[in-house]
C-alpha cells in the first residue's frame, strides 16, 4: 500500500474524526484505490496516530460502503461496481423525485434565489480542475432543493445517502463532455420548480439521475 496523502489536523474535531475525514477524502479522490488493502500499522505510522483512531475510522468507512472487511485479509477499499451504483441510484431517484415535488409546492422566494445562486456557482466552478470543489458545488445545488421541502426526515435520508453517492457523482463529473447537459438539466429543474410544475420537475429529475447512472455504468464497463 502506497500512502501519498497527509492528515489535515483540525483543533475543533476529535482525532478519530480527523483520521476518518482524511481516509475518506483519500478514497474519494482515488489516492486509496479500489481493492487496496488498508493496513492499520502503516496508516498509523504515516498519519502519526495510534491504531485506535485508524480502526474506528475503518469501521465508519465500512458503514458508508467505502470499505469492505474481508475474512482473513482485513479491510480494503470497496470496488465501484455497477450493482452498487444501481442500488444507490434507485433509492436516490425515489427520494429526489419526492424532494422536487415537495419543493414545487413549498419553495419560497428566498430559496429560489438560493437555487439560482447555487446553479450559477456550479456553472462558474465547472471550468476548474478541482473535482472535489465541483462535486461540492453540485451537492450544494441539490441541497437547496432538499431544504425547500421543509421535511427534516427526508433531508436526513438524503444526507445519509449522500456519502454512498459521492464516489459515483465524482466519476460522472470527471466527464467534461457531460457538463453542458448537466447545466441544461439544472436550468430545467429550476424552471419547473419556479412554475410549480411537479410533473415536469419529476420527469427532469428522473432523467437527470438516469443520465448519471448510464454514464458511470459505461465507464465501469470500459475499465
Amino acid at each position: 500500500m502506497s500512502i501519498d496523502f497527509e492528515v489535515t489536523m483540525n483543533e475543533y474535531l476529535p482525532l478519530r474524526d480527523v483520521v476518518f475525514n482524511t481516509l475518506r477524502r483519500a478514497i474519494l479522490r482515488g489516492e486509496l484505490k479500489p481493492g487496496e488493502r488498508l493496513m492499520e500499522i502503516q496508516l498509523a505510522n504515516k498519519l502519526g496516530v495510534s491504531r485506535t483512531p485508524i480502526r474506528e475510522a475503518i469501521r465508519k468507512l465500512e458503514l458508508e460502503g467505502l470499505v469492505l472487511m474481508i475474512p482473513r485479509k482485513g479491510a480494503e477499499v470497496a470496488e465501484i461496481t455497477e450493482k452498487n451504483l444501481r442500488d444507490v441510484l434507485e433509492v436516490r431517484c425515489a427520494l429526489e423525485e419526492l424532494a422536487v415535488q415537495l419543493a414545487c409546492e413549498r419553495i419560497d422566494k428566498a430559496k429560489l434565489q438560493d437555487l439560482h445562486a447555487a446553479a450559477e456557482h456550479f456553472r462558474e466552478i465547472l471550468d476548474s480542475d478541482d473535482i472535489t470543489a465541483i462535486g461540492e458545488a453540485d451537492e450544494a445545488f441539490h441541497d437547496v432543493i432538499f431544504a425547500a421541502t421543509d421535511n427534516e426526515r427526508l433531508i436526513q435520508l438524503l444526507n445519509n445517502l449522500r456519502e454512498q453517492m459521492y464516489r459515483y457523482r465524482i466519476e460522472y463529473l470527471k466527464k467534461k463532455e457531460c457538463h453542458p447537459q448537466l447545466l441544461e438539466e439544472h436550468a430545467a429543474i429550476i424552471e419547473a420548480i419556479e412554475a410549480h410544475d411537479k410533473e415536469k420537475a419529476t420527469q427532469i429529475t428522473t432523467q437527470h439521475i438516469a443520465n448519471q447512472a448510464n454514464t458511470v455504468v459505461d465507464t465501469l464497463r470500459h475499465r
